[in-house]
């Protein structure tokens, strides 16, 4: 009689419940994890353009005060553009910022260190060099 009672209150999930539990997990997963990874990777081409725009909002900053008017060996930003040198951003991109003519033309360059910006996103967005796995974003001001 005892043995008739146990049995009765078992409660719990059969096999086949547990495996479909599974297997909705492994569908989710499925679709979720390739776009996490695409949206990772659209972060790295992110970060190439927010270090380009940075250092242009920077040098904007600096002509926005009424007496800097050229950059002929005027403070640190004279020697950034007159004299081209590598400089580190975010993560492990490297910018280039060069000046040149009159009126002068600031070029911005700043690379995608990560290589991790995906290629066709570097064709569709503008600035991106066109060159296969280049990660070459160009900013001009």
């Amino acid at each position: 009689m005892t043995q008739n009672i146990i049995k009765k209150n078992q409660k719990g999930f059969t096999l086949i419940e547990l495996m479909i539990v599974i297997a909705i997990i492994g569908i989710l997963a499925a679709i979720a994890i390739p776009n996490f990874i695409s949206y990772r990777d659209k972060a790295f081409c992110s970060s190439t353009e927010s270090d380009a725009h940075a250092l242009g909002a920077a040098i904007g900053n600096y002509f926005a005060i009424p007496s800097n008017v050229s950059l002929a060996s005027r403070g640190p930003l004279a020697a950034i553009v007159l004299s081209p040198e590598t400089y580190t951003c975010s993560g492990l991109n490297t910018a280039t910022v060069v000046g040149a003519g009159n009126p002068m033309v600031i070029t911005i360059t700043v690379i995608d260190g990560s290589k991790r910006c995906p290629l066709d996103y570097q064709t569709a967005v503008q600035g991106w060099s066109k060159a296969a796995g280049a990660g070459v974003f160009t900013k001009t001001m």
